[in-house]
């Protein structure tokens, strides 16, 4: 099985507002960096963009090794969404359940982890992680067409 390394992240001014994302594809010794953006968004839904766009950009079953630094992205895709679909698509607040936030993003992401084997990191922003630090400079350059 094809070994893919992945860095993405997101961004918004204002939240929402506009917004970038992009990614880091890292396959073998080739190289891709992709981004793009939104003019009203969430730095979430950005986060998320960023992830899934990378993954649909793959062209055969991969195991990924997924890097963000977005506790929201990894922390859905290895933990929450678990819950989320044996509850049809809802989130526990107090004694209720709600509609789980950004779902159509969630269930195409869930569409991919069904295709890729893919692990989802967390890294600390800003933190001298040369890849991270791409990635955002990626994503505010995409911010900047709507400025």
């Amino acid at each position: 099985m094809n070994r893919v390394t992945i860095y993405t992240d997101g961004a918004c001014s204002g939240n929402p507002g506009p917004g970038g994302w992009a990614a880091i594809i890292i396959n073998a010794d080739h190289r891709q960096e992709i981004s793009g953006s939104d003019s009203h968004t969430t730095n979430n839904r950005m986060e998320m963009q960023g992830a899934l766009r990378a993954l649909e950009a793959l062209t055969t079953p991969s195991r990924v090794e997924l890097f963000t630094d977005s506790r929201y992205l990894q922390r859905g895709m290895s933990e929450w969404i678990h819950t989320w679909k044996k509850n049809g698509w809802k989130r526990r607040s107090g004694k209720r359940l709600l509609p789980v936030k950004n779902e159509d993003l969630w269930r195409r992401l869930d569409a991919l982890a069904e295709i890729h084997q893919i692990t989802f990191h967390w890294v600390e922003g800003h933190n001298r992680n040369f890849e991270n630090e791409r990635c955002d400079e990626l994503a505010q350059q995409a911010i900047n067409a709507f400025k």
